[in-house]
């Protein structure tokens, strides 16, 4: 890592290196728009005097509640610029659930898309109580009295320049970057804390392993607000002086045609997004001849897949990965020379740096191809969860090792193969959901008495949620308008796909639900 690029110890000693060493090459392309390096470097430390304008200090968390958008990146830069942590909200949030992590995290400020999915955002926010919320910049389609993305960067105009360069100065590696949200096994988010200086060093090592270079053309449909989008995309693109290409919503049609159109080089993704490309009638239609590395991860990958991206997609290499929020987002890479069967079946190895190792339930070091929990050490682990020490503690043992609650296997090699997980944690679509939140959710419903939800395999998604559900007395509620109400009341991805109305859930002796049983009837 050292040997391409010196250590970077923030983001805005990044953003002011890589302006220089890449200042004439595409930064940003969205739309009509295109922003050069030494022009994102301009605009967002407008955004940084903007945001002290508005009395941003030192360390102070502002939100971003925006799909992929070339001001999203812009903003973020100005709030790092400012010496601030980013706040991302995933933008499938309904309004209470978007609102309870901008109240916790005590946001004052929060950058916003307008119209959105055939919603207002801010509009979402209305009728819930957010006490530290000042104000509200509306990034697109801003309404009358609200302030639009353009009066917003005017108020630069009432910060000295030197002011923010000195704000910028003050930021040290170890100053918190970023405050992600990440949902636990208590059913409510918890805020992960995470500094510059790890996040740059994974994501630099990261960048050379996977071949990211300058003059790549980067299509990013990982949302920013996911550290998949936001760390192993836009943050690493800028490390690289690659061209950032935003991509809002997935769309398989949409993507191919922006591989041909804009000659898309590298392409991460969820194993369903490259399933979704290949499924697609007219795939060959599209020229895919720019296509060079893809990376994925958040599941297990079929060897099947992995050839059929690299003959019909047309991907020179193909990379798995693992990570999750508290550790950057990132701890084992597949690597180049890696055959077929290692990058479909593991995760790859550690990161330089980063340790890792398999234990069993009384803590101990378990033999290589023995399944044991995943605990992971190094540069990369969290500072904390945010105002939450007793989690952190929980979380991150005495000698530093993360526990993740993931089940895995690390053969001989030191490449890793998750098997299942300690939590009841399941992935669709690329997306972590966490059943306790999900039934924490779904028991508002005024026809609910219990809920029990799990995760079950589909075929596009990897795995969906199915409830179990026992009614009150007296109620009666059909599938149909069931389901209807989860999407009404939570972000997409966590609405359960089918529902089982039971008499009773299955219960262990201490009165705890037994999932694993829910499964199995899932499974016939």
């Amino acid at each position: 890592m050292t040997d391409i690029l010196p250590a970077i110890p923030t983001i805005p000693r990044l953003l002011e290196q890589s302006a220089r060493r890449y200042a004439n090459s595409v930064a940003i392309e969205d739309g009509d728009l295109k922003l050069s390096y030494a022009d994102l470097h301009l605009v967002a430390k407008i955004a940084a005097r903007a945001l002290m304008a508005l009395g941003v200090e030192q360390g102070e968390r502002v939100a971003i509640w925006a799909p992929n958008l070339h001001e999203w990146i812009v903003s973020a830069l100005g709030i790092h610029l400012a010496g601030g942590v980013l706040v991302p909200i995933n933008t499938r949030l309904k309004g209470a659930e978007a609102a309870d992590i901008l109240a916790r995290s005590g946001v004052r400020v929060l950058i916003s898309i307008g119209d959105f999915l055939g919603v207002h955002y801010p509009d979402m926010l209305a009728e819930h109580a957010i006490p530290s919320l000042e104000h509200v910049v509306v990034l697109r389609s801003a309404r009358a009295g609200q302030t639009s993305w353009q009066s917003f960067m005017t108020l630069a105009e009432g910060v000295p320049e030197a002011m923010q360069q000195q704000r910028s100065a003050a930021v040290a590696a170890e100053s918190p970057s970023d405050l992600l949200f990440t949902s636990g096994t208590t059913g409510r988010p918890k805020g992960v804390v995470t500094a510059h200086g790890q996040n740059l060093a994974a994501f630099a090592a990261w960048s050379d392993i996977v071949r990211l270079q300058a003059g790549d053309r980067y299509l990013i449909v990982n949302p920013f607000f996911h550290a998949f989008g936001y760390k192993a995309g836009w943050l690493a693109a800028l490390i690289r002086g690659a061209t950032i290409l935003p991509h809002q919503q997935f769309d398989a049609q949409a993507v191919l045609r922006r591989i041909a159109t804009d000659h898309v080089s590298f392409l991460p993704g969820s194993p369903t997004l490259y399933l979704s490309l290949l499924a697609h009638p007219q795939l060959g239609e599209f020229d895919l001849s720019s296509l060079r590395i893809a990376v994925t991860g958040a599941a297990n990958v079929a060897p099947e897949l992995v050839q059929r991206m690299r003959q019909e997609l047309g991907f020179e290499s193909v990379f798995t990965a693992y990570g999750l929020t508290e550790c950057c987002g990132l701890a084992t890479v597949c690597r180049p020379e890696d055959d077929v069967q290692t990058i479909a079946t593991t995760c790859g190895r550690p990161l330089p740096g980063v340790e890792l190792r398999c234990v069993d339930g009384d803590g101990n070091s378990v033999a290589a191809g023995t399944p044991g929990e995943v605990l992971i050490r190094g540069f990369n682990v969290m500072q904390g969860y945010f105002d939450d020490e007793a989690a952190t503690r929980e979380a991150v043992d005495r000698d530093g090792w993360l526990h993740t609650g993931d089940v895995g296997i690390v053969d001989e090699r030191g490449n890793l193969r998750i098997t299942d997980r300690l939590k009841d944690m399941f992935i669709a679509g690329g997306f972590n959901c966490y059943p306790a939140e999900i039934e924490n959710l779904i028991s508002s419903h005024p026809a609910v008495a219990q809920v029990a939800v799990v995760g079950v395999p589909d075929e596009r998604l990897g795995e969906v949620g199915k409830a179990y559900v026992v009614l009150r007395t007296g109620a009666s509620l059909s599938s149909e308008s069931f389901i209807d109400w989860c999407r009404e009341h939570m972000a997409n991805y966590k609405v359960p796909r089918a529902v089982a109305f039971v008499a009773a859930l299955p219960l262990n002796a201490s009165g705890k639900v037994m999932k694993q049983a829910l499964r199995e009837v899932a499974a016939r």
